[in-house]
């Protein structure tokens, strides 16, 4: 061991803690980054802060932005056709809050909020959001596309924050808070005006780039709001606090959501509503966090499609409640239909390691991943039988899978993906899952040596028809697959007054057809007898057997290890009749031995 030298002494670092050691050589260096450049997040104080010791129980509101907030981040623009199908997928499942455009932005919003009002697209129980800056025209212009909804909220929006005040509106704080006030009487003007009795009515404001924005400021200009609106029983305000930028630690967040919930005058008419970016990298946490902090109501995008990172992923904060045993009230159980359309709909793919949807998130190609599934699996069953239950019934616990892919529309297939990396169990579980061959314990090993041998020459990957074709090419010779020195036509066998069993075999040893005769204490053992015969010395060390379905015309599989002129080979036989498998499978390990 080399000592640590007095002088290279880690320093401490900015929260009291030694910095690291990367090597024996020294410490870590600066990075020659200018950092200088960047000012740190405002902390708030709330000594007695309790979103620590909260819990998420049940799913919060949802809001959908993906037709505006996740559309106008696009490349290219979702086409009309394009955003009706993401608007119906929204509905199918179950989305009850969509935000469908920004009206007074493009005759393409304001036709497609008019195409899904006039066609009746819109369930009764689905509200429709729109979204307006806080200019009397664009207002006008937002309200009238809302004309003939059943239900519909008009969202209200400008930036707060203190580089928006002095850069881009060079205006004082109080001329801030009378454009959010000004913007809220005419929305409150034009609905009275344009829409009718058959319009349930809603509004929403956000204080934009609120985690910029200075707390007592934000609740400020809410309060400023509600005091136009005057929210009361049965007239909500949705107050929606924006992370427009993502720029502190979640737990920063959810201490701005719980100050606010503590202060606003009016808490119990307002649904508080979170709208995280992912800037950070840590939109889930923070909204997440936000609930347990006091909000009501989370705004997102499918995969979290947005602006730069993009907006916080609803399908992950869905999927997290569902995992936990909450219902998020959302049908995520066709998670590759809902990404096939999100898709088509964004012309954006999905990672194949996003989390639920991915094409690899329920895949394992570790060896001691897949061991530890295949044991989960059969533990699975084990204890649902136990209990007389189904695997459905009881609580899923299977190692590295956080659900039940079958739960997400997933088959079993793509959970064990073999190469150069896998071992015997992920090997296994291809067979027994796909072909229902439970291989004992020392084949395994013997049969993925093989898999190993051929990923090891070829590089890649093994799929589960090359792990087949391999597996029927090593052990089970068959009239379309003869090799070999031995093939069974037929046999019988016979037990003696002495309790000794005889077998009669007909077979083709080496192209010529023979009859092989053997005795001994079981047909197996007889079997060894007769193989003597032709020169063949083989032993016994290991058998078992299954049943590989139910019922009268149910099949068998015989595993049999046996020590032949020296080697030690396993063979396998399959046939419905339990004494053939067996005779097969010996039959199998001979042929492999002289292979």
């Amino acid at each position: 061991m080399t000592a640590v030298n007095p002088a290279q002494t880690p320093a401490e670092n900015a929260v009291g803690r030694p910095t690291p050691i990367t090597n024996a050589t020294g410490l870590q260096k600066p990075s020659g980054m200018p950092v200088h450049k960047y000012g740190r997040y405002e902390a708030v104080e709330i000594p007695d802060r309790t979103w620590p010791e909260k819990r998420v129980t049940k799913a919060p509101r949802w809001l959908s932005t993906d037709l505006r907030d996740g559309n106008q981040a696009l490349i290219d623009p979702m086409s009309p056709a394009r955003k009706r199908e993401m608007f119906d997928l929204l509905v199918r499942m179950g989305y009850k809050e969509i935000e469908v455009g920004f009206p007074s932005s493009g005759e393409t919003d304001f036709a497609f909020v008019r195409s899904i009002i006039e066609e009746g697209a819109i369930p009764e129980d689905v509200t429709i959001s729109v979204l307006t800056q806080a200019r009397e025209e664009l207002i006008e212009r937002t309200v009238e596309s809302l004309r003939g909804a059943h239900r519909a909220t008009v969202h209200l929006y400008n930036a707060t924050a203190p580089t928006f005040r002095r850069v881009v509106f060079r205006g004082s704080k109080d001329q801030v808070k009378q454009i959010a006030v000004d913007g809220t009487r005419l929305v409150m003007e034009y609905a009275e005006k344009i829409l009718g009795e058959e319009t349930i009515f809603g509004y929403q404001y956000s204080p934009e780039i609120f985690t910029d924005t200075e707390l007592d400021f934000a609740l400020e200009v809410c309060e400023a709001v509600c005091d136009v609106w005057q929210p009361e029983e049965g007239r909500e305000i949705i107050l929606n606090l924006p992370a427009t930028v993502e720029r502190s630690t979640p737990s920063t967040h959810a201490d701005r959501f719980e100050w606010m919930s503590r202060n606003l005058s009016r808490r119990e008419f307002v649904c508080l509503s979170v709208h995280p970016h992912n800037d950070r990298g840590t939109a889930v946490a923070a909204a997440e966090l936000a609930l347990m902090a006091g909000a009501d109501r989370i705004e997102g995008c499918l995969f979290g499609q947005g602006e730069r990172t993009g907006n916080v992923d609803l399908v992950t904060l869905g999927m997290n409640l569902f995992s936990q045993g909450v219902d998020p009230q959302i049908d995520f159980s066709q998670i590759d239909e809902i990404r096939r359309t999100s898709e088509y709909c964004n012309q954006m793919e999905v990672h194949p390691r996003h989390p639920y949807a991915g094409d690899l998130v329920y895949t394992a190609f570790s060896g001691s991943h897949q061991d530890a599934i295949k044991k989960g699996f059969d533990a699975m069953e084990a204890d649902a039988a136990a209990q007389g239950k189904t695997v459905d019934d009881i609580e899923w616990a299977v190692p590295y899978l956080p659900i039940d892919p079958k739960d997400v529309g997933r088959s079993y297939e793509a959970v064990i993906r073999v190469n150069s990396q896998s071992g015997k169990g992920g090997i296994a579980y291809v067979l027994k899952n796909d072909h229902k061959l439970d291989l004992p314990r020392r084949m395994q090993i013997e049969f993925s040596r093989i898999i190993q041998a051929k990923t090891d020459a070829e590089g890649g990957e093994v799929t589960p028809t090359q792990i087949w074709t391999t597996f029927q090419d090593e052990y089970l010779p068959n009239p379309d697959n003869a090799w070999g020195r031995v093939q069974i036509r037929s046999g019988q066998t016979t037990t003696g007054s002495d309790g000794q069993d005889t077998i009669t075999v007909e077979a083709n040893v080496d192209g010529t057809d023979t009859v092989l005769t053997g005795t001994g204490n079981g047909p197996i053992s007889a079997f060894f007898e007769a193989l003597q015969a032709i020169g063949i010395d083989a032993r016994l060390l290991d058998y078992t057997e299954h049943t590989m379905s139910e019922g009268a015309s149910a099949q068998a599989a015989s595993y049999i290890e046996c020590a032949i002129d020296g080697k030690v080979l396993w063979g396998i036989g399959i046939d419905a009749n339990t004494t053939r498998a067996s005779l097969k499978a010996v039959v199998s390990a001979v042929n492999r031995a002289t292979r």
